[in-house]
């Protein structure tokens, strides 16, 4: 056998037990002569021979696959020897910095949790494309090195040596290939896409990740949402035991869940809706609701301290609410709250009929602004949901969420840009791209959403060169932009471009998820630090003078 050395416990008395592992597994060698493995290290490799034999009953180890046997050592021979101080110990990780596991995540993918992740993440990519196969569609590899794109993030660019002064870009999806392959005239294109975006780094995003890209010619919506639905309800009814949302799943359009939820990606484990309490409460005589959206969440037989009140109230001011206020619904339904004086016995009934108010209820409040009372309401849904343990952790709670608008306002520069992606069909055609409608325009825009995460993006595209120069105008743009960033769609869309759609979902993601792990870098082989940055690599790095020069690139103090 040949492996790594993980345990050496020497009984003395001419005793020695050697733990034995490699990708399968772990055995127990016998050794009978010590001092032959004098300076010997764990984590070292070695090759050796020896007797398998049967252990006694009462030895048996039922936590080893090998646990009923173990090998007797005739002769080895040492491989690669190991420092004989690790920078921390392989199978307790989790005594280590992130920072030191990445630097050295070499020894860290030796552990047993981490490197099975990785084999996990094989078969999960082999079923994808098994399944994609299954349902017609065929597996096209798109350009790594590209141009750059507006897409709403960041791009990586990548000066050229031939053209002085230009760039390569990496590729932040394949998106303008994948419209070009329906030009093509391929009827159904996937592949697992590496997309690279320049951003911070955060628990559920990277500087590089990969996404399970499709498109489909002569397709709707509703074509993309049925070919989403199976593919995420086949993958997660297949690795998990965990319950899945039936077909089809939730639609739920966006305005919609911004005001029930206070999100475009709702954890729908979490029971709590809230409520737009602006009509009745605005005619109460507190003078702050006279001036404000105001919204409610009511919850069910809350029996907490004056503490745990303060401390929600607390909570919601760090994240910017001016404040919370809460009603408490006594035996007799009548409110305990410092509102209460506030409010009329019509007011009262009111919220009592609308948010259906109970003995025991607590209703919580909150006002503000038209732009931050959606993104407060949901964070106190959340906050609610985590502090009382409302979500059931046994499920995959899948939604889809459509009809995006197709702008958005952007109050620091006065101006309209695209609120999600520049390529979609805006619903109504050509007839509905007006100045004077522009913040009511949706878009045939869509994400599949599940237990608070965004797990895939899509759209119908638009492939009418009119109406796409006339969304570009309204959002910024002349007619020579489109012309010169999009020249490959725009002169593809003259010969005949069909309807087309797709989506994107994320593989890191739906490892994620699969694994109840949070943090998206554990889902991968060599990640990025938080920082942006690869200990292990010593990158980002300088470069040479020499390979400067060549790219005409002259760094700036």
């Amino acid at each position: 056998i040949a492996g790594w050395i993980e345990q050496i416990r020497n009984l003395g008395a001419n005793l020695m037990f050697l733990l034995i592992r490699d990708e399968t597994g772990t055995v127990q060698v016998i050794c009978n002569n010590p001092e032959k493995f004098n300076g010997v290290t764990r984590e070292s490799t070695i090759t050796l021979s020896g007797k398998i034999v049967k252990r006694t009953k009462e030895m048996v180890n039922p936590n080893m696959k090998t646990g009923d046997i173990e090998i007797e050592l005739i002769s080895f021979e040492i491989l690669g020897k190991c420092a004989a101080t690790l920078p921390f110990e392989i199978n307790h990780p989790e005594n280590a910095s992130e920072e030191t596991r990445l630097k050295y995540r070499y020894l860290d993918l030796r552990n047993e949790k981490h490197h099975n992740t990785v084999l996990f993440r094989s078969k999960v990519i082999d079923y994808i494309r098994s399944l994609m196969k299954e349902m017609g569609f065929t597996e096209i590899a798109t350009p790594i090195i590209t141009t750059s794109s507006p897409e709403g993030a960041r791009d990586f660019v990548i000066p050229s040596r031939n053209y002085k002064g230009k760039f390569y870009a990496l590729p932040q999806a394949p998106q303008i290939y994948k419209q070009l392959l329906m030009v093509s005239g391929f009827n159904k294109y996937f592949q697992i896409a590496p997309c690279f975006r320049d951003e911070d780094c955060r628990a559920d995003r990277t500087l590089e990740f990969y996404q399970l890209d499709l498109e489909m010619s002569f397709a709707t919506d509703e074509d993309v949402y049925a070919v989403g639905e199976r593919i995420f309800y086949d993958i997660f009814t297949h690795f998990s035991d965990k319950e899945v949302s039936e077909r089809p799943f939730r639609r739920i359009p966006f305005k919609e869940a911004m005001l029930k939820y206070g999100s475009d990606k709702p954890d729908l484990r979490n029971p709590l809706v809230i409520e737009d309490l602006t009509d009745i409460l605005s005619k109460s005589s507190f003078e702050p609701f006279k001036t404000s959206l105001i919204r409610g969440i009511t919850v069910k037989n809350i029996d907490k301290s004056n503490s745990w009140y303060k401390s929600m109230e607390e909570y919601m001011k760090s994240v910017g609410a001016p404040a919370l206020a809460y009603i408490k619904v006594n035996e007799d339904m009548t409110f305990k709250s410092s509102l209460d004086k506030f409010l009329t016995d019509e007011i009262r009934k009111e919220l009592v009929d609308k948010c259906n108010l109970e003995a025991g209820s607590t209703l919580f409040v909150l006002a503000d602004s038209k732009n931050k009372i959606n993104k407060l309401a949901g964070l106190l849904r959340i906050k609610l949901g985590n502090e009382l343990d409302l979500l059931d952790k046994n499920k995959f709670e899948f939604c889809i969420i459509n009809d995006f608008p197709m702008y958005e306002y952007n109050e620091e520069e006065n101006t309209w840009d695209f609120g999600h992606n520049p390529f979609s069909m805006p619903q109504g055609g050509l007839e509905a791209l007006t100045e004077d409608n522009i913040e009511n325009v949706v878009a045939y825009q869509y994400d599949f959403v599940c237990n608070g995460y965004e797990m895939a993006s899509g759209a119908v595209r638009n492939h009418d060169i009119r109406i796409m120069k006339r969304a570009f105008e309204l959002a910024g743009y002349t007619d020579e932009d489109v012309e010169t960033k999009f020249r490959s769609l725009y002169t593809a869309f003259q010969y005949g471009a069909p309807p087309h759609a797709g989506m994107a979902p994320g593989i890191d993601r739906i490892l994620m998820l699969l694994k109840d792990e949070e943090n998206i870098r554990e889902m991968v082989a060599f990640p990025l630090g938080a920082n942006g940055a690869d200990a292990m690599m010593g990158c980002p790095g300088e470069v040479f003078e020499k390979q400067l020069r060549e790219t005409h690139i002259k760094v700036r103090d």
